[in-house]
């Protein structure tokens, strides 16, 4: 047999490690594509000059159209059964890609746990992404939830214990990045690290509808080949799940009301994936400030935000009992860079 079925649930193995196929070369079409497919407006990911003004060679690629490229490096090898994609932690981005790049991926599985139901089983793996020069530019743990073969299969349960948050040491602040002389008006709004307080809400107003051509389109240019994104016949209900990169994008895109200047992502201390999201659904998003720390670089602070992504009202997270509320589809904690 000469075709790949993927790996189902029953073929990991903890402490096993999986070199992914296909290294890719990034392209400056591949970051105008990036911001045609979600309203992308930071400033140094949009500006040569901008991006130089604050101590970068060049603008670098949005640091998540990095994370997709090296996310969908590892598809083929970790979820292309996958029911679902459940959450991440313990993500660093480790220096800047620009266009030029060649990224590749390598995962180390560090858990596996059976579910209940005796179909399905977790996965944990940490992935680290790399460039030409094999210089790390960001790591993550991921998990997800993978079809097995054959039920009657018993696998050792092995949790890995991971930390709740990214300490603010651990950040790593990109070389000779310097926001003192940073350009409020380029940038597209005045608010500095310390004109946000912890607990603060920001409601980023705006909302964009999904469209099935999109997000295809999205997930095909990641290279990422999991069939419930592209194959009607996978769900029970017919339909095609979002990739939920896809929505991660979407949500920090439209946070540029509000945060125009958190303008290098960091660390991604956690994340779900609350509901589906399906072509069609309007995505709004909003912001809650958790965290703020101090960095050792000019001009640069650092916020902690946690970033929902809703069909629903901004502020709205969970019911009594503590539950995501239905409209809720993501609920991302992360790090990300601003001036002071």
């Amino acid at each position: 047999m000469k075709t790949n079925p993927g790996r189902f649930f029953e073929d990991y193995q903890v402490g096993e490690v999986i070199t992914h196929a296909v290294p890719r070369t990034i392209s400056g079409g591949e970051r105008a594509l990036y911001h045609a497919l979600y309203p992308a407006r930071h400033a140094v990911y949009s500006s040569d000059e901008f991006a130089k003004s604050v101590g970068l060679v060049a603008s670098p690629v949005d640091d998540l159209l990095a994370f997709h490229v090296v996310f969908g490096k590892t598809v083929p090898d970790i979820s292309l059964n996958a029911v679902a994609n459940l959450g991440y932690a313990e993500g660093r981005w480790l220096r800047p890609v620009f266009a030029g790049d060649t990224l590749k991926a390598q995962s180390t599985v560090i858990g596996v746990k059976e579910n209940s139901s005796g179909a399905t089983g977790v996965v944990w793996v940490r992935t680290v992404g790399v460039n030409q020069r094999d210089e790390p530019v960001l790591d993550f743990v991921r998990w997800v939830m993978v079809k097995k073969r054959r039920r009657e299969v018993e696998v050792l349960t092995v949790v890995p214990e991971l930390a709740t948050s990214v300490p603010a040491d651990w950040l790593v602040v990109p070389s000779g990045l310097d926001f003192s002389s940073y350009d409020f008006a380029l940038a597209g709004e005045r608010h500095r690290w310390g004109d946000y307080a912890v607990g603060e809400v920001i409601d980023h107003v705006d909302g964009v509808t999904v469209e099935e051509a999109e997000h295809m389109l999205a997930t095909r240019l990641w290279q990422n080949t999991s069939k419930v994104h592209f194959d009607v016949s996978q769900r029970e209900d017919g339909r095609r799940l979002i990739y939920g990169g896809h929505v991660i994008s979407m949500a920090r895109a439209l946070s540029f009301n509000g945060l125009a200047n958190a303008q290098i992502i960091v660390a991604l201390n956690g994340g779900t994936h609350a509901s589906p999201c399906f072509a069609g659904d309007t995505v709004r998003a909003w912001s809650q400030v958790l965290d703020r720390a101090e960095t050792g670089a000019p001009g640069v602070g650092a916020l902690r935000l946690r970033l929902v992504a809703t069909k629903g009202a901004a502020g709205a997270l969970r019911d009594a009992g503590g539950k995501y509320l239905p409209d809720v589809l993501l609920d991302l904690d992360y790090w990300v860079l601003v001036p002071i």
